[in-house]
């Protein structure tokens, strides 16, 4: 019991090393005397804390070897699979190294928890060389499931949350480096725009090299009161990698999760090894408990909306055209400026006068 509550008292600080065989991510803590000394102290405080509940594997909503004991078509399994989706004993490939292909594979019932955490086994790879692949894989936190459209397998216009692991650059002007990892929340009015490979409706992302790799990738998502980060684990290092942190996003609850992937005229290997969904123990305010957040619709507390992004050459965004209140703004700062500047002037004319009146 000492060992398991110092696992997860550790992991609460924050992000870090990932443990082969924990839920939780792992990161710094303090050191092993004082760690010692809390456990002495506060031994039953942190079994409290940690007992199956702060890193608790939630089973229905996970995708775990072996995969026949939870995928099919019934109504009593977990995960459901369409398209060019195959299953093996190793991993559920979702689209083979082939053009024009697409699949998916949905867990058959809705998550209903406010802040979770989501780890993803993954591979893609293929015969194809420098920018002759693709297209690359979604994960979805979406109202709806099993519906195939044109964004990596699935639909446009969708209501949720998508991470878009995306490995060829459509848009040829654009500076980024891929393959490269996007985020996207969508209330049904935003289509993903393949030409600029979603730049117009992306909140945050990061290059990150997942394809062809010889040793296992991984990547990890977590929820929790309004903030969502995104981490990469890549480099065989056993060590999380921060690729997104955005603060303000509103997910509903009774949504499903996902992953889907698509070919087109490149293609690659896309395949799922395994998805684990861990509950995460938070505290809410009464008024967040009482909210029903099967209601709410998803959203980004912004400064702009990702609608007033115009997209650069350059690889950034930069800022559309300018709104009536903006340039109001704009104008009254640089009415106070004059006024500003008009005023130091006077003040300054009148000191130098009266020190010349004193010469004469």
């Amino acid at each position: 019991m000492a060992a398991a509550a110092a696992g997860g008292w550790i992991w609460r600080w924050g992000w870090g090393r990932r443990c082969p065989g924990r839920s939780g991510l792992r990161g710094p803590g303090p050191g092993p005397t004082i760690l010692l000394l809390f456990l002495l102290l506060l031994g039953p405080v942190a079994a409290d804390i940690t007992d199956g509940n702060s890193e608790h594997l939630k089973r229905e909503h996970s995708l775990i070897k072996p995969y026949h004991a939870g995928i099919g078509s019934s109504s009593t399994l977990l995960w459901d699979f369409q398209g060019s989706t195959m299953l093996t004993s190793q991993y559920v490939r979702l689209t083979p190294d082939e053009r024009s292909k697409e699949g998916s594979i949905w867990n058959h019932l809705p998550c209903f928890l406010k802040d979770w955490e989501m780890h993803v086994h993954f591979k893609v790879h293929g015969a194809g060389k420098k920018n002759l692949h693709g297209d690359g894989i979604a994960l979805w936190y979406t109202r709806d499931r099993l519906v195939p459209g044109p964004v990596f397998g699935s639909k446009d216009n969708f209501h949720g949350l998508a991470i878009f692991l995306d490995t060829y650059p459509n848009d040829e002007t654009t500076e980024r480096v891929f393959p490269y990892i996007s985020v996207m929340v969508n209330n049904g009015s935003l289509s993903y725009d393949h030409s600029k490979d979603g730049r117009w409706t992306e909140l945050a992302g990061c290059t990150a090299d997942f394809r062809n790799r010889d040793h296992d990738t991984f990547l990890a998502v977590r929820y929790s009161r309004g903030r969502l980060t995104v981490m990469t684990d890549l480099e065989d290092k056993n060590e999380w990698k921060n690729c997104i942190d955005i603060t303000g996003v509103r997910l509903p609850t009774g949504y499903y999760f996902g992953a889907s992937a698509g070919t087109g005229d490149l293609s690659d290997n896309h395949d799922i090894i395994s998805m684990k969904l861990f509950q995460l123990m938070v505290e809410h305010t009464p008024d967040e408990e009482s909210i029903d957040w099967t209601k709410i619709e998803p959203s980004v507390s912004f400064l702009k909306s990702p609608k007033d992004n115009v997209d650069d050459p350059t690889g950034n965004f930069r800022s559309g055209p300018l709104t009536g209140w903006r340039v109001f703004l704009l104008l009254l700062c640089a009415l106070l400026g004059i006024i500003v500047c008009a005023v130091v002037g006077a003040v300054v004319f009148q000191k130098r006068q009266e020190r010349n009146k004193r010469f004469y």
